[in-house]
């Protein structure tokens, strides 16, 4: 039987949803405060059409659609955040809202929260336990970091890009046997890395109708009753599909390799078992994105003196966490 199980980390909450032993779905929250669900009050400062943009007090801007035809550009208005912001190369894609005039502002709910609130069973565990290791949770980072993923007879390469999430399928096998070969893959995929929104698949070109028609009800199957919507194949062999975006997923998480490697670290530090100081052996830009407050909960949570040691020649991703004389 699936459960969800869970940890509460120093700067990301992790949740994955294990069957047979093995990671299925995953999520991780990194405690932004601007993401769907929070409620919360700005000023329309232009419109067009239903559409407009909102300004927090902060100084950030929001998307906001399904505007009322009485609310009038500099008017204060309370909405509800459907997407969070989207982190791509070279730019920020803005949070999109919607209006939720009859509610008062309020957070957002937790990764635990949200789980629960959508009638999960979860399992909350301690950061010193094994389970998460146990079920892959390592090769599912080295997989979102390396955005691909081997299958029996090819590779897969996942991309994110500013219009969709692209996924391309490669191998050796004739193109059919690929592409029905690459099926069960994706869809794990998609599961796994949390992807959602405008997906579009290059499967190998194939020439025959019926080729086509066997992979599109083969990806039918694989999908389940999973909401999204897609098109059938082309005769380039591309598949496009659509879902509800909330959140950016963790190929687009770990596109951040800074903020991504000092959380990993961070998970790392806190489940060494040996006495002494902690000493945090990193790339100097992973030291960089350690907030004070995180590197002050690491300290309080494991009672340790925290010590740096910069070093770069390491991968952003090559750090570790050792117990040291203090």
């Amino acid at each position: 039987m699936a459960e969800w199980l869970y940890e509460f980390g120093i700067g990301e909450e992790r949740a994955i949803l294990v069957e047979e032993g093995r990671i299925c779905a995953a999520r991780i929250d990194w405690g932004e405060a601007l993401r769907a669900g929070l409620v919360i009050e700005g000023q329309l400062v232009a419109r067009k059409g239903k559409r407009g943009t909102v300004r927090l007090s902060d100084g950030t801007e929001v998307l906001v659609d399904q505007l009322p035809g009485d609310t009038t550009q500099g008017a204060r208005l309370i909405v509800r955040i459907t997407r969070a912001p989207i982190a791509e190369r070279g730019r920020t894609k803005l949070a999109q809202a919607r209006p939720a005039l009859d509610s008062e502002p309020r957070p957002a709910p937790s990764l635990l929260e949200a789980l629960r609130d959508a009638g999960e069973t979860v399992r909350e565990l301690r950061i010193t336990d094994h389970d998460f290791s146990d079920a892959g949770w390592h090769e599912l980072l080295e997989q979102a970091l390396s955005q691909t993923v081997d299958f029996p007879g090819g590779l897969l390469t996942i991309s994110p890009t500013p219009a969709m999430t692209l996924i391309d399928v490669d191998g050796a096998l004739p193109g059919p046997a690929l592409a029905l070969a690459a099926i069960p893959a994706i869809a794990d995929a998609l599961r796994r890395f949390d992807i959602s929104g405008s997906v579009g698949i290059d499967f190998p070109t194939l020439a025959d109708k019926r080729d086509r028609q066997a992979a599109d009800a083969a990806l039918a199957d694989a999908l389940g009753d999973w909401r999204r919507e897609r098109t059938a194949m082309n005769g380039f062999g591309f598949v496009q599909l659509v879902s509800r975006l909330e959140r950016p997923s963790f190929i687009q998480r770990m596109a951040r390799p800074a903020p991504a490697a000092v959380r990993m670290l961070l998970r790392q530090a806190e489940r060494v078992t040996e006495p002494g100081a902690l000493l945090l052996t990193a790339h100097p830009a992973v030291h960089a994105a350690m907030k004070r407050e995180w590197e002050e909960e690491l300290a309080r949570r494991t009672g340790r003196e925290i010590r740096w040691y910069d070093d770069a020649g390491l991968a952003l991703t090559g750090g570790f966490a050792q117990a040291i004389a203090p």
